[in-house]
């Protein structure tokens, strides 16, 4: 059988079945882990240890001595998006209530969801466009988009947009593994090509733990929201991402346009915020199902939209691979 085969067919989908998979046994079997109980109950809910040896492993995968076309074009990728959802993070929080909104088509809807679905960039969608539709310089910006993944930029933006406080501490400790697993992977290149191997093998396992935080009734609940918000991402990341990529980064925008998406990683914020700063609780839910909705739309569009702007403007080369002015032909 071409389990695993069939599963990457499908836009991240080595992480979104596992958390289909696991919803689905939180909708209809919520106690499974409690009747269970010990190796069981660890993997059903153990999303926080996971992502803590995940986002060490992501640490140490990354390589300091990147190059500084790479370091230009991801360093202006992640500051564009953050930017964008610190400055949509300030406008929400002027109409959203801190309990989110209660009533009506966007009933469930938070700045938490919205902060959580715009502030971190698919780097492995990313990276896999940028392999077919632009340079390998482009594809390596991969390196910084690595820094999002995780809850620490949410908190910042939040922190920062005046909507929450957090203690030091916890910033230290949402980024101390990373910090970590970045200092041992340059230390030791050995110890970065071991730890790296364990980066897309953890992603099955926190994909589960975290469908076990979801209602699929709530999803059912904000599915058209969801498409709703998925499709805002692109279009309110995107236009910023792709202005800055053609200014700032050298790039055509193509670039841009397949660093819009969602982070599936992502969808594991609102949980993890709410854990650290319970004023989030009431929202975490809804917010969770908002963002992995989006996390399908964008994973699904973004290829498309992408493909179809390399078309149009033509895909970038290397600078190395450029070929030099080509001798116009002779007429006869």
């Amino acid at each position: 059988m071409k389990i695993k085969a069939t599963m990457e067919r499908i836009p991240g989908g080595m992480m979104l079945i596992p958390l289909l998979l696991g919803a689905v046994l939180n909708t209809l079997a919520p106690t499974t882990g409690e009747y269970f109980g010990s190796f069981t109950k660890g993997m059903i809910g153990g999303t926080v240890p996971i992502l803590a040896v995940w986002f060490f492993c992501i640490g140490a995968s990354i390589d300091l001595r990147a190059t500084g076309t790479v370091l230009r074009k991801s360093g202006t990728l992640v500051l564009t998006k953050i930017a964008v959802a610190w400055v949509v993070a300030m406008i929400a929080a002027s109409f959203i209530p801190d309990t989110g909104i209660q009533t009506g088509f966007f009933a469930g809807l938070s700045v938490l969801a919205i902060v959580s679905a715009m502030d971190m960039t698919n780097g492995g969608l990313y990276a896999s466009l940028m392999n077919q539709y632009g340079t390998k310089e482009e594809s390596g910006a991969f390196v910084l988009m690595s820094l999002e993944s995780g809850p620490l930029m949410t908190m910042v933006i939040l922190g920062s947009a005046g909507l929450a406080s957090f203690e030091p501490h916890h910033f230290i400790g949402a980024v101390l593994p990373f910090l970590i697993g970045f200092t041992l992977g340059n230390l030791d290149h050995d110890l970065r090509a071991f730890f790296s191997k364990a980066t897309p093998v953890l992603i099955p396992f926190f994909g589960f733990a975290l469908g076990n935080t979801i209602n699929l009734k709530v999803i059912l609940d904000t599915g058209l929201l969801g498409i709703v918000l998925g499709v805002a991402v692109i279009v309110i990341t995107g236009i910023p991402l792709i202005i800055a990529d053609r200014v700032i980064g050298g790039g055509n925008g193509t670039a841009g346009v397949a660093a819009s998406s969602a982070a599936g990683a992502a969808v594991a914020n609102p949980v993890i915020i709410a854990q650290i700063n319970p004023s989030f609780a009431p929202v975490a839910a809804s917010a969770t199902a908002l963002v992995a909705a989006s996390v399908i739309v964008t994973a699904i569009l973004v290829p498309i939209i992408t493909a179809l702007y390399a078309k149009r403007y033509g895909a970038p080369q290397s600078a190395e691979n450029k070929p030099e002015t080509a001798p116009q032909p002779a007429h006869h």
